[in-house]
């Protein structure tokens, strides 16, 4: 019963959050709007939270401004991340973004056994409107696929892009920030080129099967009795 409110109140946070990182990026809501495949109408209605964009626009934005795409879910603060590295055609990614998303959502909701029926009451959505999200017919509201997500059981990431450029860009991101996170030692260490050996060998340790590690490390120990 509370599904459409929290979904309206995600809508005009995630407006505030989208109108926020457009003005510290010194952008204007008509270049957002050209970046994400719209039109400043709908750019501007996506900020007043009257509308939603979908995951994929979302992730076209975070990579138009060069933030986080966790800011967008309220768990990182604002930071630009650097200069835009690569083309990309909005209108076709949007498209195959949709669909594939529309694949993960029919797909979760087989894991979990339950019809669209099922998923509209826990989800507090319309059974017909996920009937055209998992067809690729129309594209998800980011409101309405988190609560999707949360009805589901997975989390925004899940339905995250992961192996176009967007995806790349923000897997790049992510190891940035897990290195910034790691010991000052540890940085060091790693940024050395002498080092280098020693971290591609932890790279294939890391990549053995259990059973190859544990003979590496008894042949080891017979050595060193």
């Amino acid at each position: 019963m509370d599904n459409p409110v929290s979904i309206e109140n995600r809508a005009r946070k995630l407006g505030e959050l989208i109108q926020e990182a457009r003005v510290a990026a010194g952008k204007s809501a008509q270049e957002c709007a050209q970046a994400v495949s719209t039109v400043e109408e709908v750019f501007l209605r996506y900020e007043a939270g009257d509308a939603s964009p979908s995951l994929p626009e979302v992730e076209l934005l975070a990579y138009f401004l060069q933030i986080p795409i966790e800011y967008f879910w309220g768990t990182e603060a604002l930071k630009p991340e650097g200069t835009l590295k690569a083309e990309v055609n909005p209108q076709l990614l949007l498209g195959l973004r949709s669909r594939m998303i529309g694949v993960l959502v029919r797909k979760a909701r087989l894991d979990n056994e339950l019809s669209q029926e099922a998923l509209s009451l826990k989800a507090g959505l319309p059974a017909a409107e996920i009937q055209a999200y998992e067809l690729g017919e129309k594209p998800v509201p980011m409101p309405a696929l988190e609560a999707l997500a949360a009805a589901l059981g997975y989390s925004l990431r899940h339905f995250q892009d992961q192996r176009g450029p967007i995806g790349a860009w923000m897997a790049e991101q992510r190891a940035v920030q897990d290195f910034k996170k790691l010991p000052i030692e540890l940085q060091t260490f790693i940024s050395r080129p002498v080092n280098r050996p020693y971290l591609e060998m932890a790279q294939r340790l890391s990549e053995m099967p259990v059973d190859k590690l544990r003979l590496i490390a008894e042949g080891l120990l017979e050595i060193t009795l």
